[in-house]
């Protein structure tokens, strides 16, 4: 009996000790390695000096509940794959007090699978165990749960959702204790949205650290232009008698730890991309101008209305931006001709986790990784937004082996998968089968909703991995997106 109360003792020891702890948790947002040119991020570009905590998006569930890869040819060794679940891992190496962990979920996998499985005992048991099996078999040490979101869009169980959702964090916290793993979980920012999905005291007893996701705060979906991440309510919003709605970092951060979270557990969500949108009149480019849809797209990410840092920066530094500060939400903004764009800068980012700490908040999340400028080609250095997250927690950065860049072969192409590709459908093929000469990417010959990417098989030849595009889309083998049909021959 002694020795049961020492243990649970020092699993609740560790357990306040890593609450307590300042922590960078970066967020590394696998898909970046199918683009191209200077936005291809490998796991090697990785610097595991600038974080604490690692976190590997995506992986999904089955419709057993069963924990499983997204894209088996990245993720795991077989058929010639890349296994970047371990070399992600093996990242500890160079910096032994990093934590990896693997986030299940995300946007793309929706909420229906995740109500159905946390309203099942069984379902939640398989979720349990498949779960266990994957982290200890490649070495992470937890998991990040990322249900987006309980009781909103597809959810099939409505409001049962919340506490289904506690139920499952409960089953997860009892069988993580005894393997010393870390349970985390990234949630709505929003109060208007975290109330219909959390019962925020009770998730926080079983949670490590809650990942905030305070930012898309505003968007191309709004008819107006609107900060990506406001720290405080800024410019156009001074006459309180409009009937608006209006989001900030700090009402959420205030939500969170007055609605029962300990601020110790609490991440601060920075954004490493910027949120574009299109003005209905150049000359009117202030905040909360009028709007009409998504503005420009990046070179590497390919998706209207949203750009990562690495994409815009360069935009500042090689076009005539106008650039914008706005005092009162501490945030800047920039706009060109009919785009305007919100974003955060090492400044605004620093600005945010300063206030963060003042209510005890030490813990700073990014997403994600690699829309940093991890190049340093704007003249700021590599990495300036994790580090400027760094210094303005007081961490040291010590020294390790650099790390080794592989060159990307496919130079000659100027535009990227989306991150929206649906890369749970990646299969590889045969590469004669498929006319894989060389690295690169080519239409399916017979189905333009499928593509393949051609990569080298280690015995000097190519396989094809296949993707799927999202519902509705099409394969532009001009533009190397996936496209709306008109837009594809």
């Amino acid at each position: 009996m002694r020795s049961i109360e020492v243990s649970v003792f020092l699993l609740l020891a560790i357990s306040l000790a890593m609450c307590s702890e300042n922590a960078v948790i970066c967020y590394y947002g696998t898909w970046a390695t199918y683009r191209q040119g200077n936005g291809k991020f490998d796991v090697e570009n990785i610097d595991p000096r600038l974080c604490n905590h690692l976190i590997y998006a995506f992986a999904g569930i089955n419709s057993q509940g069963e924990v499983i890869s997204l894209d088996p040819y990245l993720d795991l060794p077989d058929n010639w794959g890349r296994d970047n679940f371990r070399k992600f891992n093996a990242l500890k190496q160079k910096n032994p007090r990093l934590k990896t962990l693997l986030a299940v979920g995300g946007w793309n996998e929706g909420s229906a699978k995740y109500s159905i499985m946390a309203a099942s005992t069984g379902l939640r048991r398989n979720f349990i165990n498949s779960i266990l099996r994957m982290l200890t078999t490649y070495g992470f040490d937890g998991l990040d749960l990322d249900w987006e979101y309980p009781n909103r869009r597809d959810t099939v169980h409505g409001k049962a959702d919340i506490d289904n959702f506690t139920q499952l964090l409960k089953e997860l916290r009892e069988a993580f204790d005894s393997h010393g793993f870390l349970l985390t979980a990234a949630v709505a920012a929003i109060e208007e949205m975290a109330i219909l999905s959390y019962d925020v005291p009770a998730i926080s007893r079983y949670l490590d650290i809650i990942n905030l996701m305070s930012y898309d705060m505003a968007g191309s979906w709004d008819p107006v232009t609107g900060h990506n991440s406001p720290l405080h309510r800024g410019e156009g919003y001074e006459d309180d008698s409009k009937p608006i709605n209006w989001y900030t970092v700090a009402k959420s951060l205030h939500f969170w730890i007055n609605s029962g979270c300990p601020p110790e557990k609490l991440a601060v969500g920075v954004p490493f991309h910027a949120r574009t949108f299109r003005l209905v009149n150049s000359n009117n480019n202030g905040v909360r101008a009028p709007a009409n849809g998504a503005g420009l797209s990046g070179p590497y990410t390919v998706s209207p209305g949203t750009m990562g840092y690495n994409e815009f920066c360069f935009k500042l530094q090689t076009e005539s931006w106008t650039k914008r500060y706005d005092s009162l939400a501490k945030v800047p903004y920039a706009f060109k001709d009919n785009n305007w764009v919100s974003y955060d800068d090492p400044e605004s980012i620093v600005i945010k986790v300063d206030y963060a700490k003042t209510l005890g908040i030490n813990k700073v999340m990014m997403w994600s990784i690699e829309s940093d400028d991890f190049k340093g080609l704007c003249g700021e250095g590599a990495n300036p937004l994790l580090k400027a997250i760094n210094q303005a927690l007081d961490n040291e950065i010590e020294h390790v082996d650099s790390t080794t860049t592989r060159p990307s072969t496919i130079g000659s192409a100027t535009s990227t998968l989306s991150s929206s590709i649906t890369s749970g459908t990646s299969t590889t093929e045969s590469a004669q089968q498929y006319s894989c000469k060389q690295e690169g990417f080519i239409p399916h010959s017979q189905n333009c909703s499928f593509f393949y990417m051609c990569v080298p098989d280690n015995r000097d030849g190519f396989v094809g991995v296949k993707f799927q595009c999202p519902a509705n889309l099409f394969w532009n083998q001009e533009q190397l997106v996936c496209d709306w049909h008109c837009q594809v021959r």
